[in-house]
């Protein structure tokens, strides 16, 4: 009867420590599933500003590129017609980032040389700044937008740590109320493997602290 005895109050006190560690470790998973929801919607936000600023930038280059064909129609417009006063007149209101490429495509002979490029916008010298920062903010922005996905699936596995602990503590408290020694036992050790495993896994995932 001794025995009996003594077995159930380690059972019992067995069954109390993991509640206590167990409730703990639940409070402590919801605490990091918020914080990584925060940090999640954080990267989000500052991956729709980068994009927001990379579509204003595309469209200024968008814009130039516009202004750049026209300039270089009436250019070549007057040009063709051997209007040198007229070209030399659209020639020197080339955007500074176009002048260049233009430069370079007429060194190519381009009336002469059937492999030279058709226009100067297929030179590597177009290289319009506003389109090579909208594209710089993009990649950017899909690095913010990969560090969000990370953290939204650090929140799940947190939420799933929840989960797991709650079990744990329901198998805790459940060998306290049977009656039979050998259920007793078993929903114990139920919850103690559910409580370690979840523990030596939820210890591999990253940490988030208030600042």
């Amino acid at each position: 009867m001794t025995t009996i005895s003594g077995r159930r109050d380690r059972v019992e006190l067995v069954a109390t420590v993991l509640l206590a560690v167990a409730t703990v470790a639940t409070a402590w998973s919801g605490y990091q599933s918020t914080r990584w929801n925060g940090e999640q919607s954080k990267a989000a936000a500052r991956a729709n500003a980068l994009r927001i600023e990379s579509a204003k930038a595309a469209g200024l280059a968008n814009a130039q590129t516009i202004i750049d064909v026209s300039t270089f129609t009436q250019w070549v417009n007057a040009y063709a017609q051997a209007q040198a006063e007229l070209a030399d007149f659209y020639f020197k209101r080339f955007r500074k980032e176009f002048r260049p490429a233009v430069k370079a495509w007429v060194a190519t002979r381009p009336l002469q040389n059937s492999d030279a490029p058709l226009t100067p916008f297929a030179m590597p010298q177009y290289k319009p700044e506003a389109r090579t920062e909208a594209d710089r903010l993009e990649a950017e922005a899909e690095l913010y937008a990969a560090q969000a996905r990370r953290n939204l699936q650090r929140a799940s596995n947190y939420v799933l740590g929840v989960v797991l602990f709650a079990s744990a503590l329901f198998f805790a408290g459940m060998s306290t109320k049977l009656t039979s020694p050998r259920l007793r036992l078993a929903m114990l050790c139920i919850g103690c493997a559910v409580f370690l495993g979840t523990a030596l896994w939820i210890t591999t995932s990253p940490v988030s602290l208030s600042v």
